[in-house]
């Protein structure tokens, strides 16, 4: 039987400990892995975290963004999990090495995924679908998707290993 009064349900926690836990950690984890402020500086770290995510909890736009977004990212990184362990139980080594494509399309795929879900979280996402449907913002559209492809031919060009076709 669930109760509605445990700790987890609680706004206070997840609207101002989670984000604040949240933020800090991956900042402080972010400054001590860049050594931005010198070796062993762990509580100049700790500080600028701390004020990052007392900053974050303190504007209520940020840290709705923040909140609704975590379930979306959780779910990415689940499926992914998901992926990687059908992947290991197929190819059976023991490193796991996805090939670069593989990478680069979930890669892909996430950020298209959290683009689409930050738009629709902050209200951008009704306006801009407007202006799609609109004759000026088709052409933007295809435009878009023209220099998308462009940029998706060079990287893959670029990429690309030379072959030796003259035998």
């Amino acid at each position: 039987m669930a109760s509605s009064d445990i700790i987890l349900n609680s706004p206070i926690f997840r609207d101002y400990i989670l984000p604040f836990v949240l933020v800090f950690a991956i900042m402080f984890a972010i400054l001590e892995r860049s050594n931005i402020f010198g070796e062993g500086k762990k509580q100049i770290n700790a500080l600028i975290g701390l004020v990052i995510g007392l900053i974050l909890i303190s504007f209520p736009a940020s840290r709705d963004v923040i909140v609704k977004l975590m379930p979306v990212l959780a779910v990415i990184v689940v499926i992914l999990l998901c992926f990687l362990i059908i992947y290991g139980f197929a190819k059976q080594e023991k490193d796991i090495k996805l090939p670069r494509g593989a990478i680069a399309a979930i890669f892909t795929i996430s950020i298209i995924v959290i683009a689409i879900t930050l738009a629709k979280i902050t209200g951008v996402w009704d306006p801009l679908l407007a202006f799609a449907k609109t004759s000026g913002g088709e052409k933007v559209v295809a435009n878009i998707i023209f220099v998308a492809a462009i940029a998706t031919a060079m990287v893959a060009v670029w990429t690309m290993k030379a072959h030796d076709y003259s035998k």
